[in-house]
């Protein structure tokens, strides 16, 4: 006899729960050179160098220094064991449950709140060249980047790929005519760096104003991650990692460090015209035409890519958390394609109703999301640094291919860093309640947690550490398991199927046989009386052979007989027996009725737990 066993995550091609591996290593790689250059740059970056001065390109510096500390911190976790909810898992496996659920929801509800930001945000560019109603702008591009999400995860890194190759070709470009400009080079051009000390100083503003501007660099920078949490869907996830988290370090400099500097050589630093757009300015003072509207176009790409990454990456971290069973466990629901449906259009659900409140309340309910998600990845990356400094701790070195400097100075550096940058908000006025809201979500978190907590939801560290990279659901230590099965129970196939559920030794088993005429083979008895009682003898006679191999093998195990109808049989039995894990058994598609009527399927879509699909290929008819 020969048998499959299809789990969840290789089930029918609209219930399959397992992500599909379609990104490739050039989209990975332009991943993580567009993750840091954010619309922050093109837009932001004035209000930095009007804040700071000369001196903004300090400021960068020691930003992007911080930012190439957590990443290291985090490729070292992630190379180890690359994994979709990589943050989420290091955190609840170095401090606790607790961490783990809060990383992964903060990180959620961050990127939630950016897509809505970002699709207001690229509405305002758009308007540049369209008379259109700013919320009708916002809505076309929510739909136009959750399509593209909803395809395939290669169309979201094809997307990217192009998005983030406009972004890098722009600065580059910038980099290449500023550096003419400033050396000399340029036509009608001399040598002159002199804006970097006129008009008050290198620091006008004392050398206090380097680090005031820190907070709006960093979330200026927030991106560099994702790479970490796309590669799990790359065909070489731990070579991916290495090269984004290595990299860094000369994508910070030189797009940031390097772009602030041409600026501030380029214009002065009190030009009013650098607030609203610095680097149509700097083209317009070089005298390069149609600037505003060759660098408008890049800002719309930029947002664009942020709101597109921004989708993906929040999608990602629901899927994660429904499938710890810290969320529905119908967002690990994938299609053929492997996109996570549910998860995508879950999170497309906040980024459609922030767009909704820019346009209704725009100074209150809008404010409010802004502001209570201000200082949440500053909270995710301190984790990030806890959690790397309790992990390094418990790792051989020699199990390592990447590993973060001078350890354990530089982490502490890095947490150090970030609480400095949490204390500057509480201590300014203006970000004060930025960081205040944000806590009242860390608390909102760590509320849901214990409420998930206590009604039997996550998994403990040592779950996770089992399921590996992935399929977190279905490798979950199985408690309470429920059998739905008629003409294939006596098969050894399904006992052999149970024993290799991961905790299968302690836990308890149910099974449950629908007592249907067409199941049991007996429909062709003559007679109502004949077949229902030769339907419910056989039935019978198939449970207690079953359960009694199952005890034989020092299985815990009881069962019924169930309602002639299998679904109606699955709810009541899981109403009694409260299951942790489903498992169903068929024969095959060309003779099964339960396939027919896609049995399978359907109980996945009402079931919030795992549900495995065992195939046995020659049953006996009888029993």
């Amino acid at each position: 006899m020969t048998h499959t066993v299809e789990p969840e995550a290789s089930g029918s091609p609209s219930q399959t729960g397992e992500l599909r591996k379609g990104l490739k290593q050039r989209h990975l790689t332009m991943i993580a050179i567009g993750g840091v250059i954010g619309a922050g740059l093109f837009v932001g970056s004035g209000a930095v160098i009007t804040e700071a001065g000369p001196g903004a390109f300090l400021t960068y510096l020691v930003t992007g220094a911080l930012i190439v500390l957590v990443m290291r911190m985090l490729g070292e976790m992630a190379t180890a064991n690359p994994s979709t909810g990589s943050f989420s898992d290091y955190s609840r496996k170095a401090l606790g449950g607790w961490a783990g659920f809060s990383v992964a929801w903060l990180y959620w509800y961050f990127w939630v709140i950016v897509v809505g930001f970002e699709a207001v945000a690229g509405a305002q560019i758009l308007t540049y060249w369209f008379d259109a109603p700013l919320w009708m702008l916002s809505l076309g591009l929510m739909v136009l980047m959750t399509a593209t999400n909803l395809v395939s995860v290669s169309s979201y890194g094809e997307f990217e790929y192009w998005f983030a190759s406009i972004k890098v070709a722009a600065i580059i470009v910038f980099l290449v005519l500023g550096t003419l400009f400033v050396v000399g080079l340029w036509p009608g051009q001399s040598f002159d760096v002199s804006n970097m000390t006129a008009h008050g100083g290198f620091l006008p503003h004392g050398i206090g104003a380097i680090f005031s501007s820190i907070v709006v660099v960093v979330f200026s920078m927030v991106g560099a991650e994702i790479a970490t949490v796309a590669a799990a869907e790359s065909h070489d996830p731990e070579k991916a990692i290495a090269r984004a988290t290595q990299s860094v370090i000369v994508r910070v400099l030189t797009f940031y460090v390097g772009s602030a500097l041409l600026l501030v050589c380029i214009l002065p630093w009190n030009d009013n015209e650098l607030g609203s757009s610095p680097f149509v300015a700097a083209f317009t003072a070089m005298g390069i035409p149609y600037a505003d509207h060759l660098m408008n176009a890049v800002v719309l790409t930029a947002v664009l890519s942020c709101l597109n990454s921004g989708l993906y990456t929040a999608s990602r971290m629901l899927f994660v958390l429904g499938a710890r069973r810290e969320a529905p466990m119908r967002l690990i629901t994938v299609n053929g394609r492997g996109v996570p449906v549910w998860a995508i259009l879950a999170s497309t659900v906040v980024g459609f109703l922030s767009v909704i409140a820019a346009y209704v309340s725009p100074d209150t309910v809008f404010l409010f999301l802004l502001n209570s998600s201000g200082a949440v990845i500053l909270f995710v990356y301190l984790l990030i640094a806890v959690s790397q400094f309790v992990l390094r701790r418990r790792t051989d070195e020699a199990e390592l291919t990447v590993k973060m400097w001078l350890f354990p100075w530089l982490t502490g550096v890095a947490a150090l860093g970030i609480v400095a940058v949490l204390l500057q908000m509480a201590f300014n006025a203006d970000t004060r309640s930025q960081l205040l809201l944000s806590l009242l979500s860390f608390g909102v978190v760590l509320a849901l947690y214990g409420v998930t907590r206590w009604r039997g939801g996550s998994v403990s560290a040592e779950e996770v550490e089992a399921i590996g990279t992935g399929r977190a659901a279905d490798r979950a230590q199985a408690r309470k398991v429920l059998v739905l099965a008629n003409r294939t129970l006596t098969g050894e196939e399904l006992h052999d199927a149970l024993e290799q559920l991961p905790g299968s030794g302690s836990a308890d088993y149910y099974v449950v046989v629908p007592a249907n005429p067409v199941d049991t083979g007996e429909a062709d008895r003559e007679g109502a009386a004949f077949v229902w009682e030769a339907t419910t003898t056989a039935a019978t006679r198939r449970l207690e052979q079953t359960l009694e191999m199952l005890r034989d093998r020092g299985l815990t195990v009881d069962g019924e007989l169930g309602d002639y109808r299998p679904l109606v049989a699955l709810d009541q039995a899981m109403r009694r027996f409260h299951a942790d894990h489903v498992v169903i058994s068929t024969q095959p598609d060309d003779h099964s009725t339960w396939l027919r009527h896609d049995l399978v399927a359907r109980a996945r879509e009402r079931l919030d737990v795992p549900v495995h699909h065992v195939v046995v290929r020659e049953p006996d008819p009888r029993g």
